[in-house]
Order: C-alpha cells, then structure tokens, then sequence
C-alpha cells in the first residue's frame, strides 16, 4: 500500500507572501532598536551586506532544489553531497535553532496580550500555541493562509511608515525630537558614531533579523508548480530587502535621530508617536504581535516538516514520518509545539537574558545551515556538472561568491566572540554539534538493524 505523501497546497501567492514573512520580523520590528543603537545609521550598510549575502544564499538553494525532482528541504541536499552524518547534524540544528526562535516568539506573544489584558503571560503564550497547532493539523493550505495575511499586516505597517516619512521630508515636518530630514543621517556623530566596533556588533542581530528567508526551500514539498513558484519567490528577494528593511530604517533614521531610540523598545512605536498618531503604540503593539505569532507558525511549520524528512531519512524516530488524514505531520507537528511550550519556562529562570541568549543560537545554528547550503552548491558544480548544465536557475557568480560568503560568515563568528552579550551563547553553542555528532553512531546503528529487519520481512 503507497504511503500518503504531503501534499502541494501552497499557492504562488501564498510562497511569494512566506517569503516576505520570511524576511520581516521580530528582529526588524524588535531588534532594530538595539542594533540602531551599536551601529547608529550605519545599520543600514549592515542589513544590505548581510541581505546580499543571504539572496546568495538562497540563489544556491534554489537551484540545488530545483536540480533534483525529489529534494524536499536542504536536509536531503546535505545527504546527497556531504553524507547521512552532516544531513544528521544540519536537519536536527535547523529544528533547533527554529524551536529556541519559537520559544521566544511564543513568550513575547504573552507579553504583548498583557498590554490590553491584565493576565498571567504564559496563559496567552498557550492559547496562541493550541490555536496555531489546531489550524496547521488540518492542512498545509492553512499555514499559508496563515502567513498570507500575518506578512499582509507587516506589508501594510512598513507601507503606512515610508509613505508617512516621505510626506514628512517632503514638508520639512518638525517633532518633538527636532525636524524631519535626511542630515539626522550624519549629523548626530557621523554615519559610524560608534566607530567600527559598533557597527561589526550589530552582524549578529542583522542575521536574527534574516532567519526564516529560507523558508521557502522548507515548503518546497508542498508547493504547487515549484519550478516557477520558487525561482520567482527568491529572485524578489533583494528589492523586499532594499524596500522593507533599508527603506524602512532609512525613514526611521531620517523622523528620529538615532540617538533619541532606545534599545528597550520599538523604534516603530517610537516613530508613530511622535508623528502625532494617539493610538500608534496600540497599532504597533498588533503589529509586533501577529508578527510574533506569525513566526512562531512559521516555527511550528518548519519543525515538524524537518521533524517529517528527518524521519523520512532514518534521522528520527518512524513516528515523526507519519501523516494524519490531511496529509500533514501530525506527531512531528505536535511533538515540536511541545517542546516551544517549553519556552515559558525559560522567561522565568533568566528573564533579562532569555531573548539576546535565544537570538545568538538562533543565529549561530542559521549561519551553520545557509554554510551548508554553500558547501553543497560547491560540490554539486563539481560532481554534477551534468545537472548544473541543464539548470534553469543557475546562481550567478559561484563557486567564487560562495567562498565570498563563507568568509563574511566566519568574520560574523569571530565578531560575536569578542561581544560580551554574545560571547556565552557562541560557545555554549558548539556542544549542541558535539552532542549531535556522538549521537549520530547510535542512530547509525538503529538504522542498520531496520534495514536487515526489513530484509528479513
């Protein structure tokens, strides 16, 4: 009897939107503010340098997984190029890195509900968990919907700002913080008031800011016409970088100067209160929680799909191959939003640390993954040369660029090395690697043993 495989429900509009999502979040609506503050307006060279480097990235990806009808995330690239060992490592460290983002997310969405209600922050923290589980347990066309309208909001807020900043340069509009204009660029300590330091510290949370772009190969699978969905998903990627991010913070920068936004809030609650709008910190308040929300969807999604694979490739317990009537991962999507749950806890034990801690492994795991995905597209040039020359969406410049981008990543790691906030989860970190590579033997074995079972049978 054939096993029920997922299903391609996701749309183009539905991909084109998960890749927008992917690249607008909790680090440009919360993380700006701190990053602003290390690197001051020249945040803005930092975000395009690390966006190039991630549409790079995701040019190599795209065309690994169109190389290869079977391909179902970059985990099975890992196998094909590297070996069962790194695929391993690679599959488990993206549900990782994805489950201490969700954690986060899932938390600020209990703080930003205590904002309106006087309630403990665990008690909407879980509702928004059973609500986004329930939903992604019934079809995969679901967490595209899901997503469609969660990326729509943020669309509409980044709109409604440049659009508002523009009027607002145009007609040299005054505010309480002094008057609106492109010299608050670098009339406030220069483009580097912090010097080189502060703008090499600010890598980190650039790269928190960028996690999730790739969610387009995770939902590969499940995508209707991937030849043509993808390609068109990826190649938008560095205009919605230019528009969302840098246009984004090019207006911030130009309503306040950065010496006036703090690190402990929004710097978008900031600037729409002090162009006169009375409910701005109740609108952005929404915003940052349906982006919160959004990402933890997006946590959950990409969990239990390399849950799915990993199962799918031996990596993993049979149980997380399964798939409910819907066609969708039910044990592997349930077992992942447990773990999230988890996440509370966390908030508890190390309040004023838990995010910047969560957000440097998070980022350090990404770094590790998109490398791979460099690495792969390395040795795919080199021993499938046949398959490269049928490609229809080569990525452009390699294998030089990738080399390029390997080395702007390094320079990332060492750079979190000697930040003090950053320096304990870089080298907390490495034991997750060692842990995954010890266990790998044991998995290696039980493998083993399924297949002479198997052939027994």
């Amino acid at each position: 009897m054939a096993q029920p495989e997922l299903k391609r429900e996701l749309a183009n509009r539905h991909v084109q939107l998960i890749a927008i999502g992917g690249t607008i979040g909790t680090g440009l609506f919360l993380g700006s503010g701190k990053a602003i503050q290390q690197a001051g307006p020249s945040i803005m060279l930092t975000y395009i340098i690390v966006g190039i480097a991630v549409f790079f990235v995701m040019r190599a990806l795209g065309e690994l997984l169109l190389s290869k009808a079977g391909y179902q995330s970059f985990t099975d690239i890992a196998e094909d190029y590297l070996g069962s060992r790194a695929a391993f490592i690679t599959g488990w460290t993206y549900w990782f890195c994805w489950i201490m983002t969700a954690m986060a997310d899932v938390i600020a969405v209990g703080v930003y509900v205590q904002y309106w209600f006087d309630i403990p922050q665990w008690v909407p923290a879980i509702f928004c968990l059973i609500i986004l589980l329930g939903l992604n347990l019934l079809t995969v066309k679901n967490f595209g919907e899901l997503e469609f309208w969660f990326a729509l909001i943020k669309v509409i807020t980044i709109l409604a700002l440049i659009g508002i900043g523009v009027v607002l340069l145009v007609m040299g509009f005054k505010t309480d913080a002094g008057s609106v204009t492109v010299k608050n660029l670098w009339e406030h300590g220069g483009v580097f008031p912090n010097g080189i330091s502060g703008f090499l510290f600010s890598f980190q949370m650039v790269v928190f800011a960028y996690v999730g772009v790739e969610l387009v190969g995770v939902s590969a699978a499940e995508t209707s016409n991937p030849e043509k969905n993808i390609p068109s998903a990826i190649n938008k990627i560095p205009l919605r970088i230019l528009f969302f991010y840098v246009g984004a913070l090019f207006v911030l920068l130009c309503i306040n100067p950065w010496t006036e936004l703090s690190p402990a809030e929004s710097p978008f609650v900031k600037t729409f209160t002090l162009v006169g709008i009375p409910i701005a910190a109740g609108i952005i308040n929404f915003v940052v929680l349906t982006s919160a929300a959004s990402a933890c969807n997006s946590g959950m999604f990409s969990t239990s799909r390399i849950l799915y694979n990993l199962s799918k490739n031996n990596q993993a317990s049979p149980h997380f191959s399964k798939l409910n009537k819907n066609h969708v991962p039910g044990n592997s999507l349930f077992i992942s939003t447990l773990v999230i749950s988890a996440g509370a806890l966390l908030s508890k034990l190390i309040p004023e640390q838990a995010f910047g801690i969560v957000t440097t492994i998070s980022a350090i795991c990404f770094i590790w993954v998109w490398g791979v995905v460099l690495v792969c597209h390395i040795r795919y040039k080199k021993t499938r040369p046949e398959l490269q020359a049928q490609s229809k969406f080569k990525a452009p410049f390699t294998p030089f660029i990738n080399y390029v981008v390997l080395a702007l990543f390094a320079g990332i790691l060492i750079i979190m090395l000697f930040a003090k906030e950053t320096r304990p989860a870089l080298l907390f970190t490495p034991l997750w690697f060692v842990l995954l590579f010890m266990l790998y033997p044991n998995r290696s074995k039980r493998e083993k043993s399924s297949n002479i079972a198997t052939n027994i049978k």
